[in-house]
């Protein structure tokens, strides 16, 4: 699959959407990458018990300069941060939009907790159809990263630098190239980084509770730990420069990725693994992550995995 060297970002002009422009607008210049802004629309659904005789077929041509407008008001900025940028209208469901788009890109950005429009119809499809889908790795930028207390709720919230990155490691062949993908991200932000792993034990839900008494659990951590430490030591074999601590803890990927979110600026995050911080990406660990999650989030899931850490890297 040919990639475009774009970067795509959904806007509706909403402070999330904007937020998230900001967001893609600084990895597009800090990769030297195509922006490309696209808003989607759709006419409102009526029954036809509902509709008056009276009234004449709805004409979209309104609704579509609205979305033109805040795609072009996208690129605008875009251009005015000194990127080659394009705009583009999309008619239909904001989801399907953005996951044809992302089969020929490298990134693809959305924002969440719009309030309205496309980024509340994608809080929840953002979660579950955009990255399980999408085509290459997708950042999924909350609100709140950036936001102080007390802010005015109808301002943009700058953009805080990546100088943390924590990533979710499993073992699977997805986490690991998610490892690979958080190693290239650190190089290129001069970030730190942190490689998670985590097996809930102490829990009474959690897989090893069974374990008999007489299995020492601190040496289930200690091996675990020992395998995560081979990975990023294979890992830094193609990939060298980065220091990554390695961070081995009782709990659920889920609990631990969204502690570890709040004083993270980027958490790097495989779909479908086996379990623990891939899990199903619809299933409740990824989708809590993406949920709950402080800082950004990017995922990449099995349908990207070949040439993600390829493609985004391709600058690191």
């Amino acid at each position: 699959m040919g990639r475009s060297n774009e970067v795509i970002v959904g806007v509706d002009g909403s402070v999330a959407s904007r937020h998230a422009l900001d967001w893609a607008i600084a990895f597009a210049k800090k990769t030297e990458r195509t922006l490309v802004a696209i808003c989607s629309y759709s006419l409102p659904s009526f029954t036809t018990a509902s509709l008056d005789g009276g009234y004449a077929a709805l004409d979209d041509s309104a609704i579509a300069a609205g979305a033109q407008e805040v795609a072009d008001d996208a690129r605008t900025r875009a251009q005015a941060a000194g990127l080659s940028a394009e705009a583009h209208i999309v008619a239909g469901d904001a989801a399907g939009a953005l996951i044809e788009a992302s089969r020929s890109a490298d990134l693809v950005v959305v924002g969440t907790r719009g309030g309205s429009g496309f980024a509340e119809r994608l809080l929840g499809t953002v979660s579950s159809a955009l990255p399980a889908h999408a085509g290459c790795p997708s950042v999924v930028v909350p609100l709140q990263f950036g936001r102080v207390e007390g802010a005015d709720p109808d301002v943009v919230p700058p953009l805080r630098p990546i100088t943390r990155i924590v990533v979710g490691v499993d073992g699977s062949p997805t986490s690991y190239a998610a490892l690979k993908i958080a190693m290239r991200q650190a190089k290129l932000w001069d970030a730190e980084l942190v490689a998670v792993g985590g097996v809930p034990i102490a829990s009474g839900a959690g897989l090893l509770a069974w374990l008999p008494a007489t299995v020492d659990r601190d040496q289930v951590i200690a091996d675990l730990k020992a395998g995560l430490q081979g990975l990023v030591d294979k890992a830094k074999e193609e990939i060298d420069g980065v220091e990554v601590k390695v961070v081995v803890l009782d709990g659920t990927g889920a609990e631990l990725l969204t502690e570890f979110s709040k004083n993270a600026d980027l958490v790097v995050l495989g779909s479908r693994g086996r379990g623990g911080f891939a899990g199903l990406l619809l299933g409740s660990t990824s989708q809590a992550v993406l949920h709950h999650s402080a800082c950004p989030v990017l995922v990449i899931n099995r349908r990207c995995e070949a040439d993600a850490d390829e493609e985004i890297a391709a600058h690191g």
